[in-house]
């Protein structure tokens, strides 16, 4: 049984069953708050709500832990961009109400920048119209988002996706609470090591302050070069005959001068200092523990971010300070070539589904049935069919993969074939593209370099979409099986009462901080919900999602 719950304005809540359609099966009732709703309840099976961020941080708060939910406005980002790609429209609970009734719908309030510590001034929802009633307008908009649901192409998958988008908000909720656990000791140790000394008044650390000297004598007595500024490095070179483009890594390891290594040495410490140095221990790590507020969805492709903290970026030098309790151990898992995988199950190419069938290495399976037996060349083949890279070597083993897995390559194709044409495209479960109005982001991960036109669209714009539509089917499908997973673990550890800890998700690992006796069930854990939501997301194939494992003190010993 499904039941609605809002708040009434008096802090207190109204609640009620609901049938099948969304609508109420039983009397509207009230509750002095939410805790309190819930705590009363043990026997509902979903909660719906407007937001979980909102709602499950104040149960987490009072010690209440629930099992389902389901996120309203989560539910209304996901069903607008299915509907004739409206992707990034607003999402509050007004405007899917402003939607339903026709009336102008309201922009969505800014995130805001995130803090460790609450805000007394944190911002409140959209407000509804005035006059209308927030539980009557969860029910009504709730109800039209299961019949909008019933009527798109794969009503059971996104049902499923629905689901799953919600379950990973109570994930996020949940991570956000409990924390990676941070020595910031060994943080400062660290920053002592490799910076040098802190000087007053926020200048640079003295090992930086060094290097900033180096760069500059390599210009010859007198220059003063700052390096943190990329116009004063292009400017600098130029004055040495030397034309750069940009200050990027690949480019200035091109160049042959004494400024290169200071300036690059630089780079990295600058990096460190700015990203997580001295100012960001302070803001972020407290009581032992960093914890960061996560976005599932933050991407169009489903993969989530974080607002602030930085915590999808952690340096491995500076992992050295994530050390799990006394007693206690993290498990770090990483999916084995999850997006490859991915693209055997949606695409149901049999010789594709057959490598992927192994647990084992699935460039090295490739590479034995082809490439001549080369492991590099396999995955570079195979990814660069994934994400458009069709030039050099990639393009020279396309006709090979095209030979031996049609279907797979064929499904990306599809893909890249409508996103140069304008044409939507849809995660298997139905997470769906931006329209071709919004310009293409780039997610992929990897040099998106220019195409030849495959004949379906002639602008470079038009290619760069394409580009990102075809990775957008596989990677998007694979963050929604990250979803999955992430349920049927957290599902695993609970039911198997465990002082199991979720810490840290990023699109293909996981953490788990646990008592060193359970960390092989939850080792265990892990690779059971992998398969798992395989299972529940593609249906029955031979495809395998293997986990590489390591049961660590420390997370930089992880990899």
């Amino acid at each position: 049984m499904r039941w609605a719950v809002a708040e009434t304005g008096d802090g207190g809540v109204r609640l009620c069953p609901l049938a099948p359609d969304g609508r109420p099966a039983g009397p509207v009732l009230r509750e002095s708050s939410f805790a309190e709703a819930v705590r009363a309840r043990p026997e509902v099976e979903r909660w719906v709500w407007r937001s979980t961020q909102e709602a499950y941080r104040r149960l987490l708060a009072a010690g209440v832990r629930v099992e389902r939910c389901y996120d309203v406005e989560a539910a209304e980002a996901l069903l607008i961009g299915h509907e004739e790609g409206q992707s990034g429209q607003p999402r509050s609970l007004a405007a899917a109400w402003a939607r339903l009734r026709g009336l102008p719908v309201p922009e969505d309030t800014p995130v805001r920048a995130a803090e460790p510590q609450p805000s007394l001034f944190e911002p409140g929802p959209v407000p509804l119209p005035p006059g209308t009633d927030e539980f009557t307008a969860l029910l009504d908009v709730y109800a039209d988002q299961v019949a909008r649901t019933a009527r798109t192409e794969h009503p059971e998958r996104m049902r499923l996706l629905l689901a799953a988008e919600s379950a990973g908000m109570l994930v996020a909720a949940e991570m956000g609470r409990a924390g990676v656990p941070w020595r910031a000791d060994v943080h400062r140790e660290l920053l002592a090591e490799l910076l040098g000394e802190r000087y007053p008044g926020g200048l640079e650390p003295r090992r930086m302050a060094e290097l900033a000297e180096e760069v500059s004598r390599a210009f010859g007595a007198g220059a003063r070069v700052r390096p943190d500024l990329p116009n004063d490095i292009i400017k600098a070179f130029a004055g040495a005959g030397i034309s750069l483009t940009s200050t990027r890594k690949w480019e200035l390891q091109q160049i042959d001068h004494p400024a290169v290594a200071p300036l690059l040495a630089y780079k990295t410490l600058y990096r460190l200092h700015t990203a997580h140095g001295w100012a960001w221990l302070q803001q972020w790590v407290h009581d032992g523990r960093f914890r960061a507020e996560y976005l599932p969805g933050g991407t169009v492709s489903g993969r989530w971010i974080t607002n602030g903290g930085g915590a999808l970026q952690i340096p491995k030098v500076i992992r050295q300070a994530v050390l799990a309790d006394p007693g206690w151990r993290l498990v770090v898992a990483d999916a084995a070539q999850m997006e490859p995988r991915v693209l055997a199950a949606v695409s149901r190419d049999r010789g594709l589904m057959e490598v992927a069938a192994s647990g084992e290495d699935l460039y090295a399976g490739l590479a034995a049935r082809a490439f001549g037996g080369d492991r590099a060349q396999a995955k570079l083949g195979l990814l660069g069919a994934v994400y458009g890279q069709t030039s050099g070597d990639a393009l020279k083993h396309m006709a090979d993969l095209r030979r031996r897995y049609p279907a797979a390559v064929a499904y990306v194709d599809e893909a890249a074939r409508a996103g140069e044409e304008g044409r939507l495209v849809r995660t298997w479960l139905g997470r769906t593209s931006p329209p071709a109005s919004v310009t293409a982001p780039d997610e992929a991960g990897l040099p998106q370099e220019e195409a030849p036109s495959t004949g379906y669209g002639s602008s470079s714009a038009a290619r760069a979409r394409g580009r990102f539509t075809r990775n957008f089917v596989v990677q998007g499908s694979a963050a929604d099986w990250a979803l999955l997973m992430l349920a049927a673990l957290r599902q695993s550890l609970s039911e198997a009462g465990l002082r199991a800890e979720l810490v840290f998700f990023q699109h293909d690992e996981v953490i788990v901080h646990c008592p060193a006796e359970e960390a092989g069930t939850v080792s265990a854990a892990i690779a059971a919900a992998a398969a798992t939501a395989g299972r529940i997301a593609f249906g029955e194939t031979p495809v395998r999602f293997p986990f590489t494992t390591a049961v660590v003190n420390c997370y930089a010993d992880a990899k």
